[in-house]
């Protein structure tokens, strides 16, 4: 049998196993899923599959796989290393980065990977004149705003010229939004790319079925060890208990993003969990243009509201702690950890309400079905709406599938809600508050700062801070916007989660990375 047939006729059988068990006290394994062939079970959807038109960690899990970057990040830490670059020389003043690329390595569809291939890719991002520039979007193109120019100086030499010293380059290089995409393959497809992914890493794209699968096989030409699995199935099953039932029933072979009620089911021989530490902060966006939380006091009233002890160790089972701002804990160099966490006070919410006459406001909240980063967000929304209508206020959740719920807040909040669930997991200290903070990271400006916050202050700490070239400096400067922040609150600072992820005992060599992302080049299977 190929394994295009087993893929049509074997999740079949597979999804039928995992919904005859669910009738079955104890669950137990009815299906079998092919040695060699890996199934994951993923959150939702996949929005994309080209890495400069995407967002979410969803979907990144499965772009790791099938491209690469100059860079990436050294297994186990957030720090770059060599990859489709073998090394790189940076000048004097910080602003121009010349990179020796990797010999003979080609893309899936036998096109070399050279410079012209890297400057395609950036070009195409970065240069709204560029003739494959209507591929996008590029949401994320704010990662690589410092560049000016990129050039070609020889076959295997590429040359980045910044417009300024820009701290986190080498670490965004190795981020999703970095990696390398068949320059032909673009111009072949055109905005259909998203569907048709070509990159040079160990899996290559087989079939995307929507609401099914998404299909990679092993890439035999790779340059590098060629990966341990013939196969890598990617489900997307966006109610969490149903993915609890497929993982016990046998119907898939790995799991992320375990609810925490079900980490239980797993105990025993027959799985392993994993858990990582990583850069992940959990929040509430907050509408600081228009309604009820364009008043500082109101914002800090919805901190003080909610009970994020009890969110953290009765709904989240103790796998979080709470967030004392917008920088995450994992960045220990940079994190300010002088703050503490709003504490749950509701009189102190009650009074700074009334001192801002928004007793009975009216609230309007977006909630996701299940999203990246988000563990049991319905159980998390339900428990804050209920801490916020009991200091006053009057809130209507609306409930939003993963790949909706983005498109309605990313866009911005302006004029549909006050309030909207969302996580981060980012790898520099930059990230979050540079594409989410800043005054000209406004939805109408490209950026995600959905809730329209503005400070000057933040802008310049930020704009300097990620100029600066001393780590030190850095910190100081991410520390002092870390508390002016929290003290602005515009966000309410709920958790910082430790991600995790189930396989079963026939699964084997595989580990979660900081990253949050999901690497499957050294996974085998029975």
């Amino acid at each position: 049998m190929t394994f295009l047939t087993w893929t049509r006729r074997g999740l079949m059988a597979a999804a039928a196993g995992a919904t005859l068990a669910l009738g079955s006290a104890p669950l137990t394994a009815t299906a079998q899923t092919p040695a060699d062939v890996l199934i994951v079970g993923q959150i939702a959807e996949p929005k994309s599959l080209d890495p400069a038109a995407v967002t979410a960690v969803n979907d990144f899990r499965i772009l790791v796989n099938l491209y690469e970057g100059l860079t990436r990040y050294k297994d186990g830490t957030l720090q770059p290393e060599p990859a489709l670059a073998t090394d790189w020389e940076i000048s004097e003043d910080g602003t121009v980065y010349t990179f020796t690329l990797r010999e003979g390595v080609t893309f899936h569809d036998g096109t070399p990977f050279n410079a012209e291939a890297v400057k395609f890719n950036f070009d195409r991002m970065l240069d709204e004149n560029h003739p494959y520039h209507d591929t996008g979007p590029f949401p994320l193109a704010f990662f690589f705003s410092a560049v000016e120019t990129t050039e070609v100086v020889d076959d295997m030499t590429v040359r980045f010229t910044l417009n300024a010293p820009y701290a986190p380059f080498l670490s965004n290089l190795a981020y999703p939004t970095g990696l390398i995409v068949s320059p032909e393959a673009v111009k072949a497809d055109g905005a259909d790319f998203g569907r048709n992914p070509v990159g040079t890493g160990p899996f290559k794209f087989v079939e995307w079925n929507s609401n099914e699968r998404v299909v990679v096989d092993r890439f035999e030409d790779y340059w590098g060890d060629t990966a341990g699995l013939q196969a890598v199935v990617f489900r997307p099953i966006t109610d969490a208990n149903t993915r609890v039932a497929e993982m016990l029933a046998g119907g898939i072979d790995m799991m992320v993003e375990v609810p925490p009620t079900s980490m239980g089911q797993f105990e025993g021989e027959d799985y392993t969990v994993h858990e990582q530490a990583g850069p992940h902060v959990w929040f509430l966006i907050l509408n600081a243009k228009e309604g009820p939380f364009a008043d500082k006091k109101v914002r800090q009233a919805a901190n003080y509201a909610i009970n994020k002890e009890a969110i953290v160790n009765d709904v989240l089972e103790g796998t979080a702690t709470v967030a004392a701002g917008p920088t995450p804990p994992a960045f220990a160099w940079a994190y300010n950890d002088e703050l503490d966490p709003y504490p749950y006070d509701p009189e102190t919410a009650k009074a700074l309400i009334a001192e801002a006459g928004a007793e009975g406001a009216e609230l309007t909240f977006y909630v996701t079905e299940g999203g990246s980063g988000m563990l049991d967000p319905v159980p998390m929304g339900t428990a804050i709406q209920a801490d916020l209508e009991a200091v006053g206020f009057d809130v209507t959740i609306e409930t939003y599938e993963w790949n909706t719920f983005l498109g309605e807040v990313n866009p911005g909040l302006e004029g549909k809600a006050d309030m909207a669930e969302m996580a981060w997991m980012t790898n520099d200290p930059d990230t979050l508050p540079y594409l989410a903070l800043r005054s000209e990271a406004w939805p109408d400006q490209g950026g995600f700062n959905s809730g329209y916050y503005a400070n000057e202050k933040v802008d310049e700490l930020l704009e300097n801070a990620r100029t600066a070239t001393d780590q030190d400096e850095r910190a100081k400067l991410y520390r002092e916007m870390q508390s002016i922040v929290q003290d602005e609150a515009p966000w309410v600072f709920i958790a910082n989660w430790k991600q995790n992820a189930v396989t079963s005992d026939r699964v084997a060599d595989f580990q979660l990375q900081p990253s949050f992302l999901l690497h499957l080049q050294s996974v085998t299977k029975e």
